[in-house]
Parts: structure tokens; sequence; C-alpha cells
């Protein structure tokens, strides 16, 4: 009996914490919030310390941010990957 696992986008993510702190407040149990949610406790623990206090519009500049900063280590790999082939070059000649 597994559930088929699903990715939640930064802004569904954001909207089921929000639910849940507004369910919580309300007096439900914590298991009742996981339930309505769909989610496990490790998950929505582990949404709370990565996304707890965000905005959409911040975890849309973070996942942006992570991005570029991927993409300029990939360039700076790159490079260190040249600067080395150009040196066992230079010490044939």
């Amino acid at each position: 009996m597994s559930k088929k696992r699903r990715r939640h986008s930064a802004e569904q993510i954001i909207k089921k914490l929000r639910d849940a702190d507004a369910m919580l407040a309300a007096g439900k149990s914590v298991g009742e919030v996981l339930q309505a949610l769909e989610v496990s406790e490790a998950t929505l623990s582990r949404w709370r310390t990565q996304y707890g206090g965000m905005k959409s519009e911040e975890v849309k500049r973070l996942k942006s941010l992570e991005e570029e900063n991927n993409r300029l280590k990939r360039i700076i790999a790159d490079q260190a990957l040249d600067i080395s082939m150009l040196k066992e070059i230079a010490k044939g000649n």
C-alpha cells in the first residue's frame, strides 16, 4: 500500500505550510493536519526548516539563485579542466 510520490513546487509547499499553521491554530491535532495535507511528519518538518517564514517570491528568488550558482560552478569546473589540459600540453613542449 505505497502511495505515489509527488513533487511539490515551492509555491505549493508555502501554501501547505500556511494551511498547516492555520489548522494547528484552529485546534486540530498534528495527525489530522498531516492527513489533510497528505504529507508525512518528516516532510512537514523538513519543509519548515527549509522554507519556514519565506514568502513565495523569496522562494522563487532562492531557486533562481541556486540555479545560477550551479551554472557558475559548472563554468568554473570547465575552466579548471581547460587550464589543466593546457598545462599538460605545455609540459610536452
